[in-house]
């Protein structure tokens, strides 16, 4: 795998997870995709990192989170962003340990109210106030409202508001020319608009049938066809896709992501 240039002023994304809750293969399943040689079918829980200006940011810290940096190399860590709160994008969150004894410092992480109070609660030991005997993770948490900016590393990075399902609220992010949606079934007509000039277009695609709390391939082709960035990759799929066959159906600049995939948006297209 490519090492990034800390130095050139790029933006690089890697796909940690490019699976659905329950990974693919599923546990138990006889099915083809699950038992498929490609190994662009392996798809462990979604995450990515990005790096840019020699900072690695990570969005979401699923159950796979340790074996995933271990795989891809992931080096350090500065901050953590979350979508939101369910068990397959959080539940990583103790692995940041060692990058805080390589550090030396807090890792800070971002996320609504309603996902860093989830956090808190399930990770109460982290953020209790008690004495511990033994190490824990050391975090900071910081509450982000829908649409806010904020200012990372030299780098402006906007939260999207994004409907999964009838009730919850998560959050895409916006790194200037690319935008990461994952577990949505909706794009508010607000963060659409937020959303135009894209060189990159990161979109839940969990399977072609439709699904209550996911996007699926044609309503994610009609948001790239609405939104025209200069690429879309689909991402959270489940074992109803085969890599291969699926991306025979898809026009040229819509690709699935898979595992291990990077994306390099040049730094003159970052300005």
């Amino acid at each position: 795998m490519e090492t990034p240039s800390d130095n050139t002023g790029d933006l690089v994304l890697t796909v940690l997870g490019s699976g659905t809750s329950a990974g693919v293969p599923t546990i138990g399943c006889k099915c083809h995709v699950c038992h498929s040689e490609d190994p662009r079918d392996n798809r462990l829980r979604p995450s990515v990192f990005v790096r840019f200006a020699g900072r690695v940011v990570v969005i979401d810290t699923g159950p796979d989170f340790r074996a995933q940096v271990l795989r891809y190399g992931v080096d350090r860590l500065d901050a953590v962003l979350y979508t939101h709160a369910h068990a397959d994008h959080i539940l990583g969150l103790d692995d940041t340990r060692p990058f805080n004894f390589r550090q030396g410092g807090a890792i800070p992480i971002y996320g609504s109210e309603h996902t860093i109070n989830t956090i808190q609660r399930v990770f109460s030991y982290i953020f209790s106030k008690d004495e511990h005997e033994s190490w824990v993770p050391q975090i900071q948490a910081h509450t982000v409202e829908p649409l806010e900016t904020l200012s990372l590393f030299g780098r402006e990075i906007q939260a999207i508001p994004l409907r999964h399902g009838r009730n919850l609220i998560t959050f895409g992010y916006r790194f200037g020319p690319l935008a990461y949606l994952t577990d949505h079934n909706e794009i508010p007509d607000e963060s659409l608009e937020q959303l135009q000039g894209l060189d990159t277009l990161f979109l839940d695609a969990l399977r072609h049938k439709p699904h209550p709390t996911h996007s699926n391939v044609q309503k994610s082709l009609n948001y790239v066809e609405q939104l025209k960035p200069r690429q879309a990759f689909f991402t959270h799929i489940s074992h109803d896709l085969p890599h291969a066959r699926t991306e025979e159906l898809l026009p040229p600049h819509v690709r699935l992501a898979y595992d291990g995939m990077q994306v390099r948006v040049e730094a003159a297209r970052c300005v």
